[in-house]
């Protein structure tokens, strides 16, 4: 069993930054992809970013691209997702999820552990 504590959210101006991380417990990060999905009220939870067991591999949602970078630390357990350039829109409650084998997956169906997310508000 893998267990995901997200950390880093927050209130933040339009255009500013925040840091989200994704600390692992358990089984070892090493061998699971890991994505970022988010969720605001009275929407579909959204795909954001995944990477790859090796953090080679990346992919983002066109929404996020070239704004948000995602990265993984293997020895320490922690994914980390750099939001720059934060938009109102980027509202939403963030989950980090890893999947049971490594891969790029980008529906939520892919991934069997989930943290309990941590909340970004980007005020206008």
């Amino acid at each position: 069993q893998v267990q995901l504590v997200e950390s880093g959210g927050g209130l933040v101006q339009a255009g500013g930054s925040l840091r989200l991380s994704c600390a692992a417990s358990g089984r070892t990060f090493t061998n699971y992809a890991v994505g970022w999905f988010r969720q605001a009220p009275g929407k579909e939870r959204e795909f954001v970013a995944t990477i790859n067991w090796s953090g080679a591999t990346t992919s983002y949602a066109d929404s996020v691209k070239g704004r948000f970078t995602l990265s993984r630390d293997n020895s320490k357990n922690t994914v980390s997702l750099q939001m720059n350039s934060l938009k109102p829109e980027d509202t939403a409650n963030y989950f980090c999820a890893a999947a049971r084998y490594t891969g790029i997956f980008t529906s939520a169906n892919n991934y069997a552990y989930w943290g309990q997310g941590t909340q970004v508000t980007v005020s206008s």
